[in-house]
Order: structure tokens, then C-alpha cells, then sequence
């Protein structure tokens, strides 16, 4: 009889994806139901009164969510430094 064999690595992954998948009731992500929250409702509601904005879109990226904005910036803008640098010729 001829055995199947498994990858380490993809044995691994299965365990991790399974296990994950398993706990995610265990956070309150449960299967087939939308997660609801109060927060959209918010955002809709006093956009146009706490930013002035009339683009809804605008307002969230620029006014409530600025400094995660600027953080993901930042963070791009040193990815595409380190991969300039990475790919830069030598003289």
C-alpha cells in the first residue's frame, strides 16, 4: 500500500486555518450573519455636521480616520524607499 504524503508546511497551515476558523464564534464573528454596528450610523449621521464635507468618503479618510491615513502613508512611502534602495544600481 502506497502512502500519501503531506507537506509539513501545508499540514501546518491546514491546522492553523481550521483552528482559526473554529474560534471565530469564540470573538463574536459568527457564520452567515452580518456584523452589525451602531458606528455607520454615525458616520452618516454627522458627517456633513462635524467635518463639512459634503463627500461622505472624503470626510472619513481625511477627518475621523487622519492619523491612520497618515500612518498607512507613511508606511507606503517606506516600503517604496526600502524597494528603491533594494533595486538602486551600484557604480
Amino acid at each position: 500500500m502506497a502512502r500519501c504524503s503531506v507537506p509539513p508546511k501545508l499540514t501546518i497551515f491546514l491546522i492553523i486555518a481550521v483552528t482559526l476558523i473554529l474560534l471565530l464564534p469564540a470573538f463574536g464573528l459568527s457564520f452567515g450573519h452580518p456584523l452589525t454596528s451602531n458606528t455607520d450610523q454615525y458616520y452618516i449621521d454627522h458627517t456633513q455636521v462635524d467635518t463639512g464635507s459634503n463627500n461622505a468618503v472624503t470626510a472619513i479618510v481625511f477627518d475621523f480616520r487622519g492619523f491612520d491615513t497618515l500612518g498607512e502613508a507613511t508606511v507606503l512611502f517606506i516600503a517604496v524607499l526600502g524597494v528603491s534602495m533594494f533595486f538602486r544600481r551600484r557604480h
